[in-house]
């Protein structure tokens, strides 16, 4: 889902603040003795127990009560363990219960917090590209999955996904981490008629049909539409009409005005087997321009450059955005809603943006590294339970009840296919909210789904989420040999691209808002000008592009 992905993909304001005193608590002794102690206890508990076997699942040797924390590093994420089919269930199987955490304000700021006390709770999901991937691996604040699964559950190792455990194996020869919605080329030339994209520009459908379904995939078809749009429907419901929606700006940039629209455009990311610079493409900067010419003739709203996800989600609620470039993931409930109000008023995926001969757009899909991380705490309060339970939930048997939650509850075998009963089904594709709240299946615990192994209980997609994802078949492909380029935040180099990142992304707003195409070039020529250490930097991504294609088993010159 982009990076986000899904970006998802899926899914939304604030939970419980966590403290640190309670989480630096979390450190494996138990309740009436020391550390010392507690490993002594576990040790003779150890002796007495079964031996873990590789063909079965260790968490079916304990299945007492055990709560986890789980921290998810994204504000939106509000969802809690208990109260529903799905998570009941497991618990009930298990006997593991989790406390989610997630940050309230700034996801950096919290994160950060609990690294610099080292107070991490125990699992921990992030952002496959976060930087703090690698600072708590460097830091050794996380366990290695693998000695994990050798000493507790060996059974890790035979549903773990040989594909997945390479890509995550350090230079140490660990790997500390698994990934959700992960998909590697094998798995592309397995399914890949059944990959989708998350990367859409869409319209709103009763706008565009009034307009004559005009072509917005040229410059000069893309900025007509858009003040055809604002003319003919200057307000929704009392409210000044968006033209234009994007992504929120962050420290980066902005997703949509970067590898959305690159995509879209069809920039190669490689020709000859070296990394391409896709920001200083010809193609990509004149459409850049583009944008900057309907800031200028104000088609941009300032709401644009200055909200967030939340106020971004409440003005697609509203359907006060003709034209998006987006993550249809991220508006998936709200479109769904507006369907059931008018299916006239939904949102579809038409031809966006494109090159002048109009090279089909080469959309993101599932990466190897995924989109999340997770990650188990050095502090774990009980290493055995955790392994046990991420092999669980990692295993075919995990992801089904994840999906599809208990048999004869919220599904069944009907027609030959396990598949949710028909009145939850209705729920699902009605009430959003309603479905997770009462049942809890889908993706409402996505951190550890492996998005592959769901096709075979996913439902069939409808409108208008249908239209949606048909619209990116054929054009989603595999773009894993270009994942984890950057070089580590600690590097000289890594250090540097984060400048670099923080300056485009003081840069990008200025190009839009120029007030000439002279003007735009002047600040882009100063903005590669200003960049730092930029040969070291793209010396360091390419060795690992190489390191990749190696990984991968792919040829250099695609």
């Amino acid at each position: 889902m982009s990076k986000m992905r899904k970006s998802a993909k899926l899914l939304l304001a604030l939970i419980t603040c966590w403290t640190l005193a309670a989480c630096s608590g979390n450190t494996g002794t138990s309740s009436n003795g020391s550390a010392a102690n507690s490993n002594a206890n576990l040790a003779e508990a150890d002796a007495s127990q079964p031996k873990p076997s590789p063909d079965e699942p260790a968490w079916k040797l304990d299945t007492s009560p055990i709560t986890f924390d789980w921290y998810v590093n994204f504000d939106w994420f509000t969802s809690k363990w208990g109260g529903n089919v799905v998570s009941d269930y497991i618990t009930k199987k298990t006997g593991v219960s989790i406390n989610f955490i997630a940050p309230t304000g700034n996801a950096s700021d919290r994160l950060s917090t609990m690294m610099a006390a080292k107070s991490l709770p125990d699992f921990i999901t992030l952002g496959t590209d976060d930087d703090a991937v690698q600072k708590v691996i460097k830091g050794d604040m996380v366990l290695p999955l693998n000695k994990l699964a050798d000493q507790y559950d060996p059974y890790f190792f035979k549903v773990a996904d040989p594909m997945k455990v390479s890509w995550y194996t350090q230079a140490d020869s660990n790997v500390y981490g698994y990934p959700n919605a992960s998909s590697s080329p094998v798995d592309y030339q397995k399914y890949g008629q059944d990959m989708t994209s998350n990367q859409v520009f869409v319209v709103r459908k009763d706008m565009y049909e009034a307009l004559g379904k005009p072509d917005m995939s040229t410059p000069e078809g893309f900025l007509a539409a858009l003040k055809a749009a604002k003319k003919k429907f200057p307000e929704v419901n009392g409210q000044p009409l968006i033209p234009i929606g994007l992504h929120d700006f962050n420290d980066t940039g902005n997703f949509s005005l970067g590898p959305y629209l690159q995509n879209f455009l069809a920039i190669p990311q490689q020709k000859s087997g070296k990394l391409y610079d896709r920001q200083s493409d010809p193609t990509y900067l004149k459409w850049l321009k583009v944008f900057r010419q309907a800031n200028e003739d104000g088609l941009m709203q300032t709401d644009v450059f200055i909200d967030k996800r939340p106020q971004i989600n409440e003005k697609i609620a509203q359907g006060r955005y003709f034209a998006m470039l987006y993550q249809s993931s991220d508006f998936a409930e709200a479109n769904q809603a507006l369907y059931q109000k008018d299916p006239n008023k939904v949102y579809i995926a038409i031809d966006g943006p494109a090159d002048d001969v109009h090279d089909t757009p080469t959309l993101a899909g599932n990466r190897v590294s995924g989109w999340t991380l997770t990650l188990i705490s050095k502090n774990v309060r009980d290493k055995k339970r955790a392994i046990a339970f991420l092999s669980y939930l990692i295993s075919e048997e995990g992801n089904k009840d994840l999906c599809l939650g208990e048999k004869g509850v919220t599904y069944d075998t009907i027609d030959g296919k396990d598949q949710f009963l028909p009145e939850v089904m209705h729920l699902l594709n009605t009430d959003r909210k309603a479905f997770d709240s009462k049942d809890g299946g889908s993706y409402k615990y996505w951190m550890l789904m492996d998005t592959n192994m769901w096709l075979k209980w996913k439902p069939a997609d409808i409108e208008p989420a249908k239209q949606l994802a048909d619209w990116t078949r054929g054009k989603t492909i595999s773009m894993s040999e270009f994942d984890d380029l950057d070089p580590s935040p600690t590097t000289k180099e890594g250090i540097a691209k984060a400048k670099n990142d923080q300056l485009w992304s003081q840069t990008l707003p200025k190009l839009l808002m120029s007030k000439s195409d002279a003007e735009f070039d002047q600040l882009f020529t100063e903005y590669m000008n200003s960049l730092t250490d930029r040969k070291a930097i793209e010396a360091s991504r390419q060795a690992a592009y190489e390191r990749n294609v190696q990984k991968l088993k792919l040829p250099v010159n695609q």
